[in-house]
């Protein structure tokens, strides 16, 4: 039987050092895991029940109760080598933003919303990244583009190949951005024409024909896919520009 694991006695000045840790929440996410957790086991919490608030491993929870008890609070912070901080590597990046913008429950998390303290926990625990800051989660997502809110509604498609069509998407944004090699028959360019701004530039300089209806102007698909061929298919060979009506 395994040997029964409890943070040893904390005092009332250590218990309000390791609140103010966990609150505050602008320091290592590492930092933040480990004060949780011996909290949590001195407020009674068994070892088998803390990994599930914290997303970590009841092995895990055992070495920071051991190390807590023989090293106090030294013990709950990483011991990193000098110099400047880490950035993280492109795949590591667009791996947080495409986790930030989706639902926690697309994780079987139980809860409905993000916020930086379970966004930043659960990309350590997943191992997609070795430690980030509250903040430091917070910059990088604004410089992702990500508008982060405590708060979000969504919306879900009803689509039933909704799934399929967004995995799609995303391998060909892989594509274009290098990170994946194209296979035999896959595109090795690729347009993005959700970029409107572009694309209404070329309809304005007659590169893309359109046609006025009423007060609006629509681009029809076969148009898209003219353009298209024109610039990307070679003359001896290449697809043609029907390929492109499906996608268009």
């Amino acid at each position: 039987m395994a040997e029964r694991v409890r943070v040893r006695e904390i005092d009332d000045d250590e218990g309000r050092r390791l609140l103010r840790i966990i609150r505050r929440g602008t320091g290592s996410v590492v930092t933040w895991r480990r004060a949780q957790v011996v909290l949590l086991s001195a407020q009674g919490m068994p070892v088998a029940k803390i990994p599930e608030v914290t997303f970590t491993s009841p092995d895990r929870v055992r070495d920071v109760l051991h190390n807590f008890n023989a090293d106090g609070f030294e013990a709950l912070y990483p011991k990193y080598k000098g110099g400047r901080p880490r950035t993280f590597t492109l795949p590591e990046r667009r791996e947080i933003k495409k986790i930030a913008k989706s639902r926690p429950a697309e994780h079987s998390l139980p809860f409905s919303t993000w916020s930086l303290a379970k966004l930043a926990d659960f990309l350590v625990a997943e191992g997609v990244v070795d430690d980030i800051s509250h903040e430091g989660l917070r910059a990088l997502l604004r410089q992702e583009g990500v508008s982060f809110q405590r708060v979000k509604t969504w919306k879900t498609s009803r689509d039933p190949d909704y799934a399929a069509k967004k995995a799609r998407v995303e391998h060909l944004y892989a594509i274009a951005d290098g990170e994946v090699i194209p296979e035999g028959g896959e595109p090795e360019v690729i347009f993005c024409m959700d970029e409107f701004g572009p694309m209404y530039e070329y309809v304005a300089t007659g590169e893309i024909a359109s046609v006025k209806i009423g007060s609006l102007r629509r681009i029809p698909a076969e148009a898209v896919s003219e353009f298209l061929a024109r610039r990307i298919q070679p003359e001896d060979r290449g697809p043609k520009a029907a390929d492109f009506g499906t996608a268009a």
